[in-house]
Parts: structure tokens; sequence; C-alpha cells
């Protein structure tokens, strides 16, 4: 499978289809990336593609017959456009999420993808983490009964990094519950088994706008400043965007449309980084210690006082990024555009994650009032459901 890459920027979410792509299954015949220092960048961090074709545009690269995915990994306001145009270009489009940062642009490009009939895969890389791969299997099976309410607590120690660049500002990202809490939001809904209905959130921003040595407006930031031992105190920082409105600390409560209720808790200025997950049943509860290197599963069937796990499920350690998932994430796509294999993403969940963001933006900033998600066609929930073939009536 001919392919190209919107966005060859090495060190962000570029460079995991560079690094994993299976070379036995895909060319990289094209990459689009208007930053010349990017493009030099990428030349010598990958010379084995070093006579890629490059384009500034990425309109140009699309107008290539031969090319017959398309991954998109640039910045979030461009996910909408750019998702619709490599569709109606007859791509098949891997996107990086969110899928966009409106609902109204999720659902333009879920139109999209079900008009032209054009494959929809969504980079939501935590439905192949060892340990939530490992919460699913262990809900599945029944062990804690019927899921019944859930917890999530995202701890941030990087947090900064969001509040040095694009990301501080609503305008780029309407927030970090979306941005950031998709992941979350997305692997409560997998695992609960539905998608939220309605919303109410409560966030502000409390520490990161006390900063006062500021960058001046275009200049760079020090992207890994956030990951030094000395990026401490939060509210001492120096380096941060000029602009900040968005969140640093968010809360989501979410009704499920299958009677299941969740909360998710995000604080973007801890000392620790962490995702800790409680799924609560009828017979029992589970959660896990650890998300990504190194990450253990335990679950509770037995009552009594706060006690050592009646089953401790110590998840093997994955060579590569983010726990493993990274390469699992871009192999399952070719196996969905080359072969047809049905991926664990989903257009309709990603869709659903941005919906349950944005709801809970909406509602913090609006007098903390609930929000009522409105659901997609039903012609749509039965084209994605089904593989993404249109079924005949």
């Amino acid at each position: 499978m001919r392919f190209g890459v919107i966005g060859a920027n090495t060190d962000l979410r570029g460079g995991i289809v560079f690094k994993y792509f299976p070379r036995e299954e895909g060319v990289l015949a094209a990459i689009c990336e208007r930053d010349p220092a990017m493009v030099e960048k990428f030349r010598k961090t990958w010379p084995e593609f070093a006579q890629t074709p490059v384009y500034a545009d990425y309109r140009e690269m699309l107008k290539v017959p031969e090319l017959e995915a398309v991954f998109i990994m640039v910045r979030d306001p461009y996910h909408e456009e750019m998702a619709v145009a490599a569709l109606e270009a007859g791509k098949a489009v891997y996107l990086e999420k969110p899928m966009a940062i409106t609902l109204e642009g999720c659902d333009r490009i879920l139109e999209a993808a079900y008009r032209t009939g054009c494959k929809l895969f969504l980079g939501h890389n935590m439905r192949y983490l060892p340990v939530v791969l490992k919460m699913k299997e262990l809900i599945d099976s029944g062990v804690i009964g019927e899921v019944q309410s859930v917890w999530c607590r995202h701890f941030i120690s990087y947090g900064s990094c969001y509040f040095r660049h694009w990301c501080a500002e609503q305008k780029n990202c309407t927030g970090l519950l979306l941005q950031k809490g998709a992941h979350d939001i997305d692997v409560i809904h997998w695992l609960a088994g539905g998608y939220t209905e309605r919303a109410v959130g409560m966030g502000r921003l409390s520490v990161y706008n006390r900063t006062t040595d500021r960058l001046a407006p275009g200049e760079a930031p020090d992207r890994a400043a956030s990951w030094k031992e000395d990026c401490w105190p939060p509210d001492q920082l120096k380096g941060l965007s000029p602009e900040l409105d968005v969140e640093d600390h968010s809360m989501l409560l979410m009704q499920l449309d299958n009677g299941v209720q969740a909360s998710y808790e995000q604080c973007m200025y801890t000392p620790d980084s962490e995702r800790n997950y409680t799924f609560i049943g009828t017979r029992g509860r589970l959660e896990n210690v650890g998300d990504m290197e190194s990450a253990e599963v335990h679950v509770w069937t037995k009552r009594g006082s706060r006690q050592e796990p009646d089953q401790r499920h110590v998840i093997p350690a994955m060579d590569g990024s983010h726990g493993g998932s990274d390469a699992a994430i871009i192999k399952a796509f070719f196996d969905f555009a080359g072969k047809g294999i049905t991926p664990a993403t989903s257009p309709l969940a990603a869709r659903n994650a941005v919906a349950a963001g944005v709801a809970g933006h909406l509602s913090m900033r609006n007098g903390n009032m609930p929000q009522v998600i409105p659901p997609v066609p039903a012609e749509w929930i039965a084209y994605f459901e089904n593989g993404q073939k249109k079924t005949d009536r």
C-alpha cells in the first residue's frame, strides 16, 4: 500500500509512522511538510526515506493518484479539514486523535467517510495498550459482574508542556479535557460498553496563570523543559505561552446511555504521572496500578476492609513507545486498510469521546449546567458498526 504522511515532525506523532509501519506491507510514497527545517531533520533522521517526494501543500499531495492512504499527524485544528479532503480524494485515512476540536467537525468527517465509502481509522492508541486490554478482558469475562460505575484519575506531571505551545488557548484545541482527556473518555466508553449522553463539567485555570516569566509572542518554547527534574513548582515555571485560557484541572461527570455513571478527573500540575481507572460492577471491582511501561491490574471480589486484591495481574513490559501501543496501532491500520480486518478503534467512539469532552467544557464554562449530547444518524451507526460497509435494505 502506497501511503503519505501529513506532518513529518519526527519528534511528535508523525515519527511513529516512520518507525513502526510494516515495510513488507507499505511504501512511504509522499510526505507533506511546510517547514523546511523539519523536512531536513526528517531526511537526516530517516535516510532510507531521503528521496521521498515532499509537498508543502497537502492538497497537492492528495492529487497523487497512486497514493492509497494518508496519515494525518498534525495539530488538532487541522484534523477536520484535512480528513474530509483526504476522504473526498478517495484515500484511506489514519487520523490522529482527537478526531476534531468540535462535535460539528467530527460529524462532518463521519459524513464524508459514510458518503465516500473510504476507510477511516482513528489513532486512539490506548485501545492497544496492554493494561487496557487486560482490563477489558477481565470485565468481559464477568469477574466483576455488570459494570455500574467508573472512576478515572489522570495525574500529569508534564502538564506544563501543554501550556508552552498552541494547546494553551481554547481557539486551538477547545480545551485539555477534550485534547488530552479524549483518550480516557474513549477507554471509559469502551470498557463500560456505552457512550455519554449527558455530561456535567467543572474546571479552572488555577495554577499556570500565576506564572509571570512568559515567552514573548513568536518565541519558540523549550518543549523538553516539562520533562526535566527542575520543572517544579508549577506556579513558578518559566517559558509558558504568553496567552493561557484553557483549564489546568478539570472534572467530568458522565451519564452513559446504558445506565453506567462515570467520572473523569484530570490535573495538569501534579508531581507524578499515572492514569488510574476503577471499574465497579455488581460482583466486584478492578483497578490498574501503573499504565504504560509498568502496570498491574488488581481485582477484588470478596467483601472486607481494604485488603490485598483477590487477583493480581502483572502486565508484561512491551517494547516501543506508549507501552507498545504505537507499534500495534500502526500495524492495525495496515491490517484494516489493506486487508479489511476490523480494528479495535472506532470512528463512532472517537466522535463520542470528543462529544463528551466538548460537553464538559461547555458545562464548566456555563455555570456547570448539564449538557445533552446529540446522537448521530442511525444509518451512520449501522455503517460504522458493520466495519464501514453499507448494508442492503
